[in-house]
């Protein structure tokens, strides 16, 4: 499973979601999340983050461990997102 990670928290850029083949992206408030039943680990969003927000769990940083249940949790309460949007970072 793939985390998005504290890095994106304030950017929000969506050049992963366009990416993805199984549309398991969620968009929050200041955030992008991944459901982690919908990812397929394909890693294409990987290369895509300009901010190296995501991560597969296992090599997820130990301080941002918090984000896999944040992750599971928030993916749950937000629309799903599939299309490009202006990043909270440029705004």
């Amino acid at each position: 499973m793939h985390v998005v990670a504290e890095p994106c928290v304030g950017c929000k850029y969506t050049d992963c979601v366009v990416v993805c083949p199984v549309e398991c992206f969620y968009e929050g408030e200041k955030m992008l999340y991944i459901h982690p039943e919908e990812c397929i680990d394909c890693e294409a969003c990987v290369p895509e983050c300009p901010v190296e927000a995501i991560f597969h769990e296992d090599n997820l940083p130990e301080e941002w461990q918090k984000y896999i249940e944040i992750n599971a949790t928030e993916s749950e309460n937000c629309e799903v997102i599939t299309e490009k949007k202006e990043p909270l970072a440029d705004n």
